[in-house]
């Protein structure tokens, strides 16, 4: 028997809507009512001021009609918009969801890493959380479970035979049955990171797909590290593996994974969609990588010529590094950033990600005790800032549309309660930022990676004001998981 962890409520017709002079409905005052802002709703195409009201954790208007409620916010010279969709986040503890959550985003996924234990990723966080939340299957957690990584298994990136060793037709099987295992058991997606198990033969992959095809999911995959001649087979790989099983791809961070190759990978996936393929991606809006030092990605550094140690930078120390001191950070382990050959190529690739209409925009956050990247926290802001009022790249509502329509839109299918998410709407849940256009700005640095960012007042999760004039209301922990179909009876990890 199937199950929803999150149920889809039947909503009442209420008579409130969005048109001016509408009947609001007979009760008491609304639980929190926020007024007059320019309300976005990037599904409806709503661009216009209008108050929302909130009640049990739902919109029950948006209307120009005067509304009182318990709890009002003024919200006049503002923006209402959907509140952002994290699809890439390995901020997923306690203090990192209070500080993603000051950065408007409300529902924070991690889609790529995944786990190798959907039931135990869950119950540790069960009323813990200031944010919605889930979790993929995790291919390289289980392929490490199966060849014997117990670090790759407890979640950190595998760097021994879970790296590097082709798995037999036997372990593949076993791998197969754990990904259906954790889609079984209500992982939202699988996750996929080729770029640290080089070792898996594409026959491994394309037994992954299938397993995502057999229980209606999206695989959101990191490319392989290949040189650069054969970066066409990166892409090519998931594409032929979503065409021939019917799954669903999701291509992470191709600004980074794809650099000035981005634009030609975009009409690849393009193609691919016009025939029926389907394929999605995402950026994130920052020129500078960060990733584990000790992965696989870094197998053969001792090959790289010296100027190359240069693009990298230990971030708590903020020191550009040599071939000795790569050599002993990758030792000790921990996160690394990554700088762009040039740095005005690293922002056209960024700008030219941005500028396509097929790219949503999730983080790739990291963070750590409070460090990590800047865009864990930033990237919506970000985007609002630098990318649409200062350089035009995107307009405002499609900026949006990207960072919580789109996104939501992408799940729906496996997780029917995203399609409650990313509009501002009636019946929807009341997942909602209120930002200033003028001012909106991230704030992160490398030093400072928590730093909220600027121009972000108010900021509700599941209808619970979260963010007050900016600073965190103590406490609140509204967070629900995001969670697929159950099969079967929940355990107990």
């Amino acid at each position: 028997m199937r199950v929803l962890a999150l149920v889809v409520l039947a909503v009442p017709l209420l008579t409130a809507c969005a048109h001016a002079g509408a009947r609001l409905p007979s009760q008491p005052p609304y639980d929190v009512v926020l007024v007059g802002g320019r309300v976005i709703d990037p599904e409806s195409g709503l661009d216009a001021v209008r108050t929302v009201a909130v009640q049990n954790g739902r919109i029950v208007a948006v209307t120009e009609a005067a509304v009182a409620g318990l709890d009002t916010l003024d919200a006049r010279g503002l923006v209402v918009s959907p509140g952002f969709i994290d699809l890439h986040s390995h901020v997923q503890d306690s203090a990192g969801y209070v500080a993603v959550v000051r950065g408007g985003t409300t529902t924070a996924l991690e889609l790529e890493e995944g786990t190798a234990d959907v039931d135990g990723w869950y119950a540790a966080r069960a009323g813990r959380t200031a944010v919605h939340h889930g979790v993929a299957i995790g291919h390289a957690a289980v392929r490490a479970r199966v060849l014997g990584d117990s670090a790759g298994a407890r979640g950190a990136a595998p760097t021994g035979d879970a790296a590097h060793r082709a798995a037999t037709d036997d372990e593949i099987a076993a791998i197969r049955t754990g990904i259906d295992d954790g889609l079984g058991r209500g992982a939202v997606a699988v996750g996929l990171l080729l770029g640290y198990t080089p070792g898996a033969r594409p026959w491994e992959v394309l037994e992954l797909f299938r397993a995502a095809a057999a229980h209606g999911a999206t695989v959101h995959a990191h490319v392989r590290e290949l040189e650069e001649r054969y970066w066409y087979l990166e892409v090519s790989e998931l594409v032929g593996a979503a065409a021939a099983t019917g799954a669903a791809a999701h291509l992470v961070h191709i600004n980074s994974s794809m650099g000035e190759d981005a634009p030609r990978t975009l009409d690849l996936l393009r193609g691919a969609r016009l025939r029926g393929v389907d394929v999605t991606t995402e950026a994130y809006p920052y020129a500078t990588a960060m990733t584990g030092i000790e992965s696989a990605m870094f197998t053969g550094w001792e090959e790289w010529p010296d100027a190359k140690f240069g693009r990298y930078e230990w971030p708590a120390t903020g020191e550009r590094l040599t071939r000795t001191s790569f050599a002993r950070y990758r030792l000790m382990g921990g996160n690394v950033a990554i700088h762009p050959k040039d740095s005005a190529n690293g922002e056209a690739w960024v700008r030219a990600a941005l500028a396509d209409t097929l790219t949503m925009i999730a983080s790739d956050g990291i963070l750590y005790d409070g460090h990590g990247h800047p865009r864990a926290v930033g990237s919506p802001a970000r985007v609002l800032g630098r990318y649409v009022r200062d350089a035009k790249t995107l307009t405002l509502t499609d900026a949006i549309r990207r960072m919580t329509l789109m996104p939501a839109q992408r799940l729906e299918g496996r997780v029917p309660a995203m399609r409650r998410k990313g509009r501002v709407q009636v019946g929807m849940d009341a997942d909602l930022v209120v930002f200033d256009a003028a001012t909106v700005r991230d704030a992160g640095t490398f030093r400072d990676a928590a730093r909220p960012p600027a121009g972000i007042p108010y900021v509700l999760v599941a209808g619970v004001v979260v963010v007050r004039r900016g600073a965190l209301v103590t406490n609140q922990l509204p967070g629900q998981p995001v969670r697929g179909p159950i099969e079967g009876p929940v355990r107990t990890p």
